[in-house]
This record gives structure tokens, sequence and C-alpha cells, in this order.
């Protein structure tokens, strides 16, 4: 029984119809993503909120590239010309990039980006999400990781990121990449994690323990943060994959952890000494020493004293199996893990000796400078001098280094080095004098060759040696 509107009462479905409508109003209006008072919480998702609380610490990194090339000017030998028409014979030019940064640290004003993003950078800005402009400076970067640590003056705190683990990254999980891919600023793209420990190959340089993402990284993206669900840095992402299409990567943040503490601590990241001279295992060696067919290794050589390794325990005849945990097959397996790690870091060591395996743990160094000269000497078969007054000026140089004595049959010697050759360069590193040779060499003690610039008479020349 109901009453009817106009005051009687009456049977029937009228009003029923009315009530059913009047309930159908109300539900719809509690339905989530129709009255619109539950649709934002719906609509902010986890991909949402770990962008609203990164972005304020994702940045814009704008470089400025200036060069001086020499012109092509067919009197560009001539002096009278050089002196009258300087602008026939140097151009300046001038290229702008842009790339992308996080800040780890916002009350000392330190950003990560790549170290491809700013090596040949004369001028770097940095511009924060909320339109802050500051002039940045290099406080170190590192090539063989692609990663660059820059210093801004800001007068209050900045937004920071928060760092997270990459060592328990997931196949499938989904991650965040956010930057400015073609200066279009904070763009934020979402993938998965397709693959973890890839190895890239770009150019001369080979990269390793890559995480490999399909969240779109473009040039721009470079130095930008990689996230992961709850908006934590999980990775760096680089753009140096040129060929990669649907594929990107990203440096770990465990392994830029470490390396960016070193480049803030020291400007560079030096490359840990275990002090071991090692030689490949040849079949004759692997039969001598018993060692086992499945398994790899290197051959000690030798152990120089009061080093890591002779701390340790090392000793001439040891097969090295495994650094930390990576195996050691070959002597560019043994230099690809040797840099995953910094002087300071304890790692253990796996050995193959008298038919058995054992483990070691060592604490590495960095390498001493005033073994440099040795080192070459054994390697190479040289030995270097400062060159004399009369020597050098005869160069026309204030100070120089000269090759002093060859040991016949080195590498040296079958290279055509000759005694009193000048050392001009080793790589890209000048060596004016005997201590910028000695650091030169300690830069560069791991690589598997030099290249040193050398003068005879008026002829400068490379040359590749073994090392």
């Amino acid at each position: 029984m109901v009453i009817d509107v106009r005051g009687g009462r009456r049977n029937g479905g009228r009003c029923d119809r009315w009530i059913a409508v009047v309930l159908l109003g109300l539900g719809l209006l509690a339905w989530p993503g129709v009255g619109g008072a539950a649709e934002p919480d719906l609509r902010r998702s986890a991909v949402v909120r770990a962008v609203e609380r990164v972005s304020p610490a994702v940045v814009n990194v704008a470089t400025v590239v200036r060069e001086r090339v020499r012109s092509g000017f067919p009197f560009s030998g001539d002096d009278f010309f050089r002196d009258f028409f300087p602008d026939f014979f140097n151009r300046e030019y001038t290229r702008n990039s842009l790339g992308s940064g996080v800040i780890i640290d916002g009350e000392r004003g330190h950003v990560i980006t790549n170290h491809h993003v700013v090596s040949r950078a004369t001028e770097i800005k940095v511009m924060t999400a909320d339109q802050q402009e500051f002039q940045a400076r290099i406080l170190g970067t590192d090539p063989r990781s692609d990663l660059a640590v820059l210093e801004i003056d800001a007068k209050e705190p900045l937004p920071e990121i928060r760092l997270g683990d990459s060592d328990d990254l997931m196949i499938g999980e989904t991650v965040i990449a956010i930057g400015n891919p073609f200066g279009l600023s904070h763009t934020v793209t979402t993938g998965v994690v397709s693959a973890t420990d890839r190895t890239v190959r770009s150019g001369d340089m080979v990269y390793s323990h890559f995480i490999q993402t399909d969240a779109s990284i473009n040039p721009g993206n470079s130095g930008g943060p990689l996230l992961n669900i709850n908006g934590d840095l999980i990775g760096i992402n680089t753009a140096i994959y040129q060929k990669a299409q649907g594929i990107g990567f990203a440096i770990p943040v465990n392994k830029a952890r470490r390396i960016v503490q070193e480049l803030i601590r020291a400007g560079e990241v030096r490359f840990p000494w275990l002090g071991l001279e090692l030689q490949e295992l040849s079949e004759d060696l692997r039969v001598h020493f018993k060692v086992p067919r499945e398994q790899g290794g290197v051959l000690v050589r030798d152990v120089h004293g009061s080093s890591p390794a002779s701390r340790g325990g090392l000793r001439r005849g040891d097969i090295l199996l495994r650094i930390g945990r990576e195996p050691v097959a070959s002597m560019a397996d043994y230099r690809t893990a040797l840099a995953q790690y910094t002087p300071g870091n304890r790692v253990d060591l796996e050995l193959f000796r008298d038919g058995a395996t054992r483990e070691v743990r060592v604490v590495l160094a960095p390498f001493p400078t005033d073994l440099a000269l040795k080192l070459v000497a054994r390697r190479l078969g040289i030995e270097v001098e400062s060159a004399g007054r009369r020597l050098a000026r005869e160069y026309g140089l204030e100070s120089a280094v000269v090759i002093k004595e060859i040991r016949r049959g080195s590498e040296a010697a079958r290279s055509g080095l000759q005694p009193g050759d000048l050392v001009l360069k080793v790589n890209q590193v000048e060596t004016p004098d005997v201590e910028a040779f000695r650091k030169a060499i300690s830069r560069y003690h791991q690589l598997p060759s030099l290249t040193l610039f050398v003068r005879r008479g008026a002829i400068i020349y490379s040359l590749t040696l073994p090392f």
C-alpha cells in the first residue's frame, strides 16, 4: 500500500517506479567514477604518485660546447695571412645540447647525469622543475660507467630522490623513466624491466651490468632517473646505444652509488689494484697445473710485494677463477670484473691451487704511483727520465720526458722506439715531466694497451703497445 501523490490511497506501481528511480540515482552517485568523489583516488595510480613525488628532483641539463676549428684556407701556413686575416684560419663553433639529471643530495646540490652529456661542455646549466636555473660545475666524470656528478649552489635545500636497490629487480616489474627527450621537459614513459646484467658495446667502449627496459629512452633522457613503482631510484638512464628501438638501458643504482661516492671524493674513479701479473691459461698450462677442463681461469704469473694479493695469500702458480660473483676465464674478464669495484672494497677471490679450490678475501687498494716506472720497465721494457734543459730547449719545451733505455727484445724494442725519443703523452694525458708520466701510468695501469705520443726530431707519431 502506498500514498497517492494526489493524497489518496491506491494500489499499484506508479510510486514504486518513482522509488526505484530515486534508488537507482543514489546508487549511481555512489558508484565509483560517476559522482566524481572517488574518481581522483582511482586515477592517482602508483605510477602517478611516484611521478608526483620524484619530478621535483629531476632536472634539465643544458650544455654549451665551443670548438675552435682550423680552416683549410690555402695560405694557412703563411704567418702574414694569419696575422692580418685571422678569421679565415680559425672559426669558433657553438653547439647546444640537452640532457637530464637527478638531484641525489639537496643540501649540497649534487646532481647525477651521464658522462657523455657533459664531457665536452664549456658551460653547463641546470634547470629544476620549478624553473630555477643554476650554473653547474663538474665534480667528476667516469667514461667507463658513463656517469658524472655536477654541483650547483642553491640558497635553500633542493628536493632529492630516494635511492632504491637494483639488486632485487624482478624481470617484468613496472619501471618509470623521466627525462627531457628532444627538449620536451619532464616527459614520463613507463615499461617493464626486460632484463638485467646486460653488456652493451658503443664505439670503443663496453658497458656491463646494465638494466634493459622497454620504457622509451631517447636523446635527452640521458642522465634521468629510472624508477620502480614505489618511486625509488633504481637506475640512471643512458642513451649510448644509438641503434636501440624500443630498447632502453640504465646504469644500476647500486653500481652508480659506488662510483658517485668516488667521484665526489676524488673527482675520478680510481681503478682498484690487486697487485697481480697474469697470463691467459693455455692448454699446456691447464695440463701442467691439473686444472679441470670445465674450469676457466687465468694464471698468476707473479705477485707484487706489499700488494692486496700478497697480503691475501695469493702466490705464483695460482689459478684465479672468480672475482666476487664474476667468473674469470680471460684477461678481459679479469679487467671487467675488477672494474666493478673501487679501492677500499673487500672482495672474495676464488682460486685453484694444488688440485683444489679455495676462497680468500682481499681489500683492494689504489695503484701506488711509485710503482709506475717499475711497471713500465717490466711490461714495456722502457726506462724514462727527465730530459735535460738543453735537450728540452732544442724542442722548444720547458721540460720533457725522454726514453733513457730500452730492454732488448721488449715490446718497446720491437716497436722501433729508441733511446732519446721524447714521450709527450700517454693516451690523452700530457707528460711534461716524470711525475706526470707516473700519474698517467697509474691512471691507465689496468688497460690492455697504452698509446704513447712520441717525438723524434721534427716527427711526432703515436704508437700503441700491449700493456
